[in-house]
């Protein structure tokens, strides 16, 4: 096995879309859990915009997150975060947990960055980063992150409780509450290239 590079992905990533779509589809099945949908334009938005890790093995594809900004950037989610089924226990999902956390910090370092997740490995990854399991009245109202789980088959219940809880764990960090994190110099160098234009 070659070496699995982790990254900020970029418009030269697009190749890559579909396949992850149905790495995230295939996965979701796999554990009878809800996804979030997101279409192929969605998704290479986020790699042209520098909101978007991707791990590599040389071509072939392993490991794929992005970051997306809700309530007038006060709040930042980590999302999407996949390893293919041939990259699982190598610590892929942890290196891209780490890169989608710092870049997100780095970008926003005010914002409140939270997840939603069903997953045991993200919800002690998460921990691990200084999240906290909170309500979901503690997480953005911005009724567009709340459409993005229409999609998901477990919506009814987001529904019938009116939004209070789903089968997915909220958890927050507070920037607040932390020290500043450290930030990788690749996504530092990066960053700095695209200041301006978000």
């Amino acid at each position: 096995m070659k070496e699995i590079k982790v990254m900020v992905a970029d418009a030269s990533h697009e190749k890559y879309v579909d396949t992850i779509l149905d790495t995230i589809t295939a996965a979701a099945k796999v554990r009878g859990t809800g996804i979030a949908k997101r279409t192929h334009e969605y998704v290479a938005t986020k790699m042209k915009e520098a909101k978007a890790v991707i791990a590599l093995e040389g071509e072939n594809f392993a490991g794929f997150s992005y970051i997306e900004t809700w309530g007038n950037k006060q709040y930042v989610t980590t999302s999407g975060l996949i390893v293919h089924p041939d990259y699982r226990g190598l610590g892929v999902a942890k290196k891209i947990k780490d890169m989608t956390f710092s870049l997100a910090r780095i970008r926003w370092p005010k914002a409140k960055i939270f997840s939603l997740t069903s997953g045991a490995a993200v919800m002690q990854m998460n921990t691990q980063l200084g999240y906290k399991p909170v309500t979901f009245a503690e997480l953005t109202d911005d009724e567009a992150f709340w459409r993005g789980c229409e999609g998901c088959i477990n919506v009814d219940v987001l529904k019938r409780t009116g939004r209070k809880y789903c089968i997915c764990t909220g958890m927050l960090f507070d920037p607040e509450e932390h020290l500043p994190a450290k930030i990788p110099q690749e996504v530092l160098e990066r960053i700095k290239k695209l200041d301006g234009k978000e």
